[in-house]
């Protein structure tokens, strides 16, 4: 691979650089935004329903286990400060070309299972405020119509970003303001938020944490702005940990007023809770005012995740790591349609055999693999030595974060089998189409380079 690495570097040197404009507030804007969405929006009642009341107790272990892998995150990308991501620093650190594929692969599938997640939200009692529709039938109209958009072209800058992420966040402190205000009048019963279902409380936590999990994935995607940031080795420390903090105690505080002001059998049984929320703590407000605001956030974030997930497709067919056909580009469009068209049929084939908390545990499962690696990825790229100052996480925090993401993704922590099940069909698709373009083509950018120089 380092002959690969090589070639890479020097096609790049010949191109320009990228313009350095984004700015601490911009990239604080830019993390913030990338974990809002479906996760908070559509399944603190599921979380609730595992926990208890104290579903925040959940959101708290997955808040910490989050920066235990942002920890390794900055010091990665403060050390090679360059659009990279997992795959990149698995490879760095390892140099298995199988590895790097099934981690590249495992984080296009979690955006299609967050695509998915976010398309089963979308048909549910958010969308029955104004139309009532079969919820499969509406998510995979859904999926079609985001693959549409995504074939005609998306241009999305960073400071757009700030408006999307305003509204989103807008939601959730209007949830907090109307929840703080029922309980002050005393509606609601806040000491449901400190109670556990019957079982003990760690594993309940545990239990809701591998499912809460979901609501904290994003920030990850932050790294491949790395090129574009100002004095990213400063900058990036203090984005990424504040930007996980702000939405940590958000999430948490969300689930705290949720269950003190909903009682949980109705929490647990909605698609849209904190529309619950709304109508239990203020039932004059326009509940289509939230409604919307909700299906906002949960289009967004799974427009982002196809998005994500078609180029990641696109650039493995381009490096010749999946067969090439998927990396075709539609001739007056000049968007990856063979990329989206592949994407569209795994994420409509998802939300047609899975459920909203399967597809969002399916999810945390493939990313907590992918942190697992990039915490070890850490620890073995210490003996490489960078030649400018950088972030260098304690040792123990990616040491915690490799034990606490493995445990999280084991069946010890309550996960259903379905979601291993799902996520094994998944990197089966994927290696079917590794074994496939080596047995054709020899696989990779360097076979498809012995091949031009007539090797």
């Amino acid at each position: 691979m380092a002959g690969t690495t090589a070639g890479v570097d020097e096609r790049e040197g010949s191109q320009p650089g990228l313009r350095r404009v984004i700015g601490p507030k911009l990239l604080l804007f830019f993390v913030i935004g990338d974990i809002l969405g479906t996760g908070i929006y559509a399944l603190t009642g599921e979380v609730a329903a595992e926990v208890g009341g104290a579903a925040w107790t959940a959101f708290g272990l997955a808040f910490l286990v989050a920066l235990l892998t942002a920890t390794s995150y900055v010091e990665l990308v403060s050390k090679y400060p360059r659009a990279a991501g997992a795959a990149l620093y698995a490879n760095r650190a390892f140099g298995l070309p199988l590895l790097t594929f099934l981690v590249a692969f495992a984080v296009m599938c979690s955006g299609l299972t967050s695509a998915g997640a976010a398309a089963r939200a979308f048909g549910g009692d958010y969308l029955a405020e104004f139309v009532e529709l079969p919820t499969w039938a509406v998510a995979v109209g859904f999926l079609v119509l985001l693959a549409l958009v995504n074939l005609r072209g998306v241009s999305e800058s960073v400071k757009c970003n700030v408006v999307l992420t305003t509204v989103e966040l807008g939601g959730l402190l209007l949830v907090l303001g109307l929840g703080a205000w029922a309980l002050a009048q005393g509606t609601g019963d806040p000491g449901r938020a400190l109670e556990f279902e019957e079982g003990g409380a760690f594993g309940l936590v545990v239990s809701g944490a591998a499912l809460a999990f979901f609501a904290l994935v994003g920030f990850e995607d932050s790294v491949n702005m790395a090129e574009e940031v100002e004095e990213p080795r400063r900058t990036f420390p203090r984005a990424l940990f504040l930007g996980i903090a702000v939405t940590g105690v958000i999430y948490m505080l969300i689930a705290f007023v949720a269950t003190a002001v909903v009682d949980l059998e109705t929490l647990g049984g909605s698609t849209g809770p904190l529309l619950e929320v709304v109508r239990a703590a203020a039932p004059a407000f326009p509940l289509a005012v939230f409604s919307a605001i909700a299906l906002f956030a949960v289009t967004n974030s799974a427009l982002i995740n196809m998005l994500m997930a078609s180029r990641l497709v696109y650039g493995m067919a381009r490096e010749r790591i999946v067969p090439a056909a998927l990396g075709r580009v539609h001739r007056t469009r000049r968007t990856p349609v063979t990329a989206i068209a592949f994407t569209t049929v795994l994420a409509v084939a998802l939300v047609l055999t899975g459920d909203l908390e399967g597809l969002g545990g399916t999810t945390a499962l493939l990313l907590l693999c992918v942190f697992a690696v990039v915490n070890a990825s850490v620890l073995v790229l210490r003996h490489d030595r960078a030649d400018h100052d950088h972030y260098r996480a304690p040792t123990a925090l990616p040491v915690l974060g490799v034990l606490a993401c493995l445990y999280l993704a084991s069946p010890l922590s309550g996960r259903e089998a379905s979601q291993y099940a799902t996520a094994g069909v998944l990197l089966l698709v994927g290696l079917a189409l590794w074994v496939v373009n080596t047995l054709v083509h020899g696989g990779g950018r360097e076979g498809a380079d012995r091949r031009a120089a007539g090797a």
